[in-house]
């Protein structure tokens, strides 16, 4: 009798501290983030925008649940106020739910915004509990809210076709936590992905004749180019491969276009398999010298040639005229920040800072002009794996 007596009381003292879902949050009381816009008005007040998912958008058609296609997946909301909390206040009265951050997935500031400053707009991100670290974080040429209220002709809603594209990582891609990182380096100077609205293509009518797309869509156009959280300039998608060599983020997929061997004016298309890239700082007290060596390998995917490239000798005059458009590409970049921006936005001060951390000392509050007047040679290493399943054009005779 004790022991059962025992037993029930344990149980009792158990279960006492539990307090089931005191704090549940059900599904229809939530207002669930999407896609966020920050910007500057003309009357110097924050505006924030936001898009919500509308659940019934999102459940198939004959699922039982929702409204299915005709169902607009988004709804675009937005709010002025004198701080970012104080927006979302005055946002709150418009939205007959609780607004929910927790699978918000990309931030868009816009371009007075940014060139304002990005630390007012990050901090309110980073002290709420709800949103991610992993958040994309992009500047929109324009206004944020332009960007929100696009189209996206394939995914349901603009910030996820925005969300997409930055996980593919075609162009450069960063996360709120790394810009961050980068804002707290001294060696480097950040950057983010540029994203423009643009208006689609065409779009084919009930006979299947072409008509003009009345909607617009969200494109990633280059990078952001900051000094310290500032908005400075850009670079375009060209200028943005460059980037992508030089700070070794040239990710599997990007296509390199090069002069068929022989024929210049036709071109070779190869896709890139693996890169890596790899910065060695040289300081004398002086001259400050940066060697950068590119290692890339690839895969030709597209001739324009009837020539067969397959034989060794074409294959080695395409690894030459392959480093050589990577090279331009690198140098290109490398110009525009070292003389048309004056800013460290590969992390060469990172890598001189871990051979030289006596120097570093010296030199890491004035980094930006030290690196604005050293010298960088690069060099490139290419090699081509495959020609794909061909190799020539079958049904054109060789010359």
């Amino acid at each position: 009798m004790i022991k059962k007596i025992s037993v029930l009381l344990i149980l009792i003292f158990l279960t006492g501290p539990l307090g089931g879902c005191w704090d549940r949050k059900e599904l229809p009381e939530l207002a669930i983030v999407l896609g966020t816009g920050v910007d500057r008005t003309a009357d110097g007040r924050i505006r924030l925008t936001v898009q919500i998912a509308r659940p019934s958008a999102f459940v198939a058609a004959g699922g039982g649940g929702g409204g299915g296609g005709d169902v607009p997946a988004g709804l675009v909301v937005w709010a002025e106020g004198e701080t970012i909390e104080d927006a979302e206040m005055h946002l709150e009265t418009k939205v007959p739910r609780e607004v929910y951050w927790g699978h918000n997935m990309i931030l868009v500031i816009g371009e007075e915004m940014a060139r304002e400053g990005t630390r007012m707009v990050t901090n309110f991100f980073h002290r709420n509990r709800q949103p991610r670290e992993t958040i994309w974080l992009m500047v929109a040429k324009g206004e944020a809210k332009d960007f929100l209220e696009s189209h996206s002709a394939l995914e349901k809603t603009s910030a996820q076709a925005a969300s997409f594209l930055a996980r593919m990582k075609l162009g450069y891609s960063v996360s709120s936590r790394e810009f961050d990182e980068m804002l707290a380096s001294k060696g480097v100077q950040p950057v983010a992905t540029r994203v423009e609205v643009k208006r689609a293509g065409t779009t084919l009518g009930p006979g299947r004749e072409k008509q003009p797309s009345n909607q617009k869509q969200v494109e990633l156009t280059g990078v952001a180019v900051f000094r310290e959280d500032k908005l400075i300039g850009w670079l375009d998608e060209h200028e943005t491969r460059g980037l992508l060599w030089l700070k070794g983020e040239a990710r599997r997929g990007i296509i390199a276009v090069v002069p068929s061997p022989g024929e210049p004016e036709k071109e070779v298309s190869i896709k890139i398999r693996r890169a890596k890239t790899k910065i060695v700082p040289q300081y004398d007290g002086e001259r400050l010298l940066f060697n950068v060596v590119i290692e890339a390998e690839g895969d030709m995917l597209e001739q324009q040639s009837r020539k067969d490239l397959a034989k060794p000798g074409k294959i080695k005059a395409l690894e030459g005229a392959m480093a050589e458009e990577i090279q331009k590409r690198a140098a290109i970049s490398l110009k525009k920040a070292q003389r048309g921006y004056g800013v460290d936005i590969f992390g060469f001060g990172d890598a001189f800072h871990r051979k030289y951390k006596k120097e570093w000392r010296k030199l890491k509050n004035r980094w930006d002009r030290e690196f604005a007047r050293a010298e960088v040679n690069i060099s490139v290493k290419t090699h081509i794996r495959t020609t794909g399943l061909l190799t020539r054009q079958p049904y054109l005779p060789e010359e």
